[in-house]
């Protein structure tokens, strides 16, 4: 019998006007793209995805379970855009089906630059979570699924109990990502790694006419995920929310395949079943340790860190981004912070990126500027102009 392990992401950042070097205005920034992306988006996903796993769950008497991340950023413009969304993720919560985690409040990089803003991210997101879904997330993903030893040994001092990342070459080697492992030196913490293969056939490929595969059934699917038995027990399946209606458009029956996979999974030869994170990580024990001392991440054919530090323009974008930290806090404005916060969001260096081929068309497909150059400019003229605020 193999466990799926379904979570989502779910995320919008704050994108930034276009803001020249003469400017002054403290409004970095662009409040009608904002709206207008975050309505779209909850149009074609977020509203239509919601409403059918809610009634898959009820459906299906609660044996179809999911996880989700919620950033403060996609949050904070849901209930300002479009608030219906807060509630359908409401009613989700209320079946008991739906486990929410843990991760940095401005989906940021704040672990690899300052371990005590990284702290205070979490403890924002915490506290929303809580506030809004009435649920203290057990389970920790951080960024982009970024990791390293010393993080899963930092979050369980904050009471996590597991934390999830990338099925990567680099830290498994030959080894499964289908069983439930645990850090060094974090005995207690278990670690559930994403199947990345199953996980971008839908993801990626599901639209994709020119795949060997195509089209992806959940019939089809749910084959694959029978056939992990015997490498392991737990399919982790883990991708962005968006991946239904926005990524993946509703004409190439993605909303259509998700409706049909529960219950091809669930009455497969082999009893599969669905577990949250938290449901994983207690009905398995560890099959090893992995260690992981350079950190990895979910990005990219590398899947290290290069999708945000990969090129100079990156490194000093964060570097002079993370400086204004103590001089900033010590200000003790607010507006100021907030502002702030919402700049080490990770998008903002991620649309800085100069990859090419397969990857760089990913980067440019998310970016909203011409060109990575374009990026960091308008990056570094708004952090100049917050630099000056703090100075002042």
């Amino acid at each position: 019998m193999v466990s799926v392990c379904f979570y989502f992401q779910v995320h919008q950042p704050y994108r930034l006007r276009r803001y020249s070097v003469f400017d002054t205005d403290r409004h970095y920034f662009d409040a009608f793209t904002n709206a207008e992306i975050c309505r779209k988006v909850a149009a074609k996903c977020y509203l239509p995805a919601s409403r059918l796993l809610l009634d898959l769950i009820r459906r299906l008497d609660g044996r179809f379970r999911v996880a989700f991340s919620l950033t403060g950023t996609v949050l904070e413009q849901l209930k300002q855009y479009a608030p219906e969304v807060i509630e359908v993720f409401r009613e989700l919560a209320a079946t008991g089906c739906v486990e929410f985690l843990g991760e940095t409040y401005f989906h940021s990089l704040a672990f690899l630059y300052s371990r005590e803003e990284f702290r205070a991210q979490v403890e924002l997101h915490r506290a929303a979570v809580n506030e809004l879904f009435g649920r203290d997330p057990r389970v920790f993903r951080n960024t982009e699924l970024v990791y390293n030893n010393d993080l899963a040994q930092f979050v369980s001092h904050m009471g996590y109990d597991a934390v999830l990342t990338e099925g990567a070459e680099a830290a498994l080697g030959k080894r499964s990502p289908n069983y439930v492992y645990r850090p060094p030196h974090a005995g207690r913490t278990r670690l559930l790694l994403r199947n990345y293969r199953l996980t971008d056939d839908i993801a990626f490929r599901f639209g994709d006419r020119s795949w060997d595969e195509w089209p992806l059934t959940a019939d089809k699917f749910a084959k694959w995920v029978g056939r992990q038995d015997g490498d392991g027990y737990l399919c982790n399946l883990f991708m962005d929310y968006e991946t239904f209606g926005e990524h993946q458009w509703a004409p190439t029956g993605i909303f259509e395949f998700l409706k049909h996979l529960p219950e091809a999974v669930l009455n497969g030869p082999g009893g599969d079943r669905f577990l949250t994170p938290s449901e994983a990580a207690a009905a398995y024990e560890p099959v090893g340790e992995v260690d992981v001392p350079h950190a990895i991440s979910w990005a990219d054919t590398e899947r290290d860190l290069s999708a945000w530090v990969g090129n100079a323009m990156q490194s000093n974008a964060l570097n002079e981004l993370y400086k204004l930290e103590g001089p900033l806090k010590e200000r003790g404005d607010p507006q100021l912070l907030t502002d702030w916060r919402r700049l080490t969001t990770s998008d903002h260096v991620y649309y800085m990126s100069t990859k090419f081929f397969a990857d760089g068309a990913v980067h440019r497909y998310f970016s909203p500027y011409e060109s990575p150059y374009d990026s960091y400019i308008n990056f570094m003229n708004v952090l100049d102009n917050l630099a000056a605020r703090v100075r002042a």
